[in-house]
């Protein structure tokens, strides 16, 4: 059983967005496309209380971008973004709620951050993904969505350690980039765990 993985399509995430991806609203029309074509579509989802420590906001003397640490684990101080029920936090209209088998939510305890949608960057906590997924007899999972060099990078390393067959679908990713190679770097990191880098015209129903 295959299952397609969306990853944070939110509106903080896009063009405009508090942590606007370049180019990010580009994948939200091939995620759209593709949903149709399988019977489980799983989106995560950030869902950062306003008072969460990744936030430069609420470290004084930090900016945007800085590594710090949170948790005793490196983090990147971002903008305040996906703040519980905000219009940022929702994923995007043009994704059809009909067809969106389960969310997931992460990012929810302020004091670690959650790239990937199976765990805290602590791995700590899991956000039930992994066992639901099993639940469902699935085995290989299509991921897309923002951004590559985090949240899907991770999401799809975890999928890999959990013993998921793992296909990433590059046209539908888009990356921060907060330094130039981030990108390039995220996708070799992902092919050298085991996933297979696609494109999303190469997928059928």
């Amino acid at each position: 059983m295959r299952a397609l993985v969306l990853v944070d399509l939110q509106y903080d995430f896009l063009p405009g967005g508090a942590l606007a991806v370049a180019h990010g609203d580009e994948t939200v029309p091939i995620a759209a496309k593709l949903m149709p074509r399988f019977d489980i579509v799983v989106a995560t989802q950030d869902w950062h209380p306003k008072d969460h420590k990744s936030f430069a906001v609420n470290n004084p003397g930090t900016e945007v971008g800085q590594l710090r640490e949170l948790g005793g684990l490196p983090q990147v101080m971002w903008p305040a973004h996906c703040v519980q029920n905000s219009r940022g936090a929702d994923l995007h209209d043009a994704l059809e709620r009909s067809k969106i088998t389960a969310v997931f939510r992460k990012g929810i305890d302020p004091g670690v951050d959650s790239y990937s949608g199976f765990f805290d960057n602590g791995h700590e906590k899991a956000t039930g993904l992994g066992d639901w997924l099993k639940q469902k007899k699935v085995d290989r999972l299509y991921v897309l969505g923002l951004a590559t060099d985090y949240c899907v990078k991770f999401t799809a390393l975890d999928a890999r350690q959990l013993g998921f067959d793992v296909w990433l679908i590059e046209d539908g990713c888009r990356a921060v980039n907060l330094s130039p190679d981030d990108g390039e770097t995220a996708i070799a990191e992902m092919r050298a765990a085991g996933v297979t880098i696609v494109d999303s015209g190469s997928i059928s129903s």
